[in-house]
């Protein structure tokens, strides 16, 4: 999926919480929300897993969306030729931390 395609999803999780987080990727109307839901879900379970933090507490400290390679195919156009399809693709990164209980 495209770079820009993913990145306005992502502004709009970027600094909430996980439940607020979930709320708001299963209402939005962009394709690119349900492999950024599954990644907070996997991300939300390896935190718990890995290092005990609780998934109520936690919000997403910091999120990105780096460009990936290109998916390049051939297709066939008239008198034997070709034509290039690149298709893009991305790589999106999730950190979680938990609320300091002061």
């Amino acid at each position: 999926m495209s770079v820009f395609k993913v990145q306005r999803v992502i502004d709009q999780i970027r600094g909430r919480s996980y439940e607020e987080t979930l709320m708001i990727l299963e209402l939005v109307p962009y394709r690119a929300s349900f492999p950024i839901l599954k990644l907070v879900y996997s991300a939300a379970a390896n935190a718990s897993h890995n290092m005990g933090l609780n998934e109520a507490d936690s919000f997403i400290s910091k999120a990105e969306v780096n460009g990936g390679p290109f998916v390049k195919k051939l297709r066939p156009r008239a008198r034997g030729r070709s034509f290039p399809i690149k298709r893009p693709t991305c790589h999106i990164r999730i950190l979680l931390k938990e609320k300091s209980k002061s």
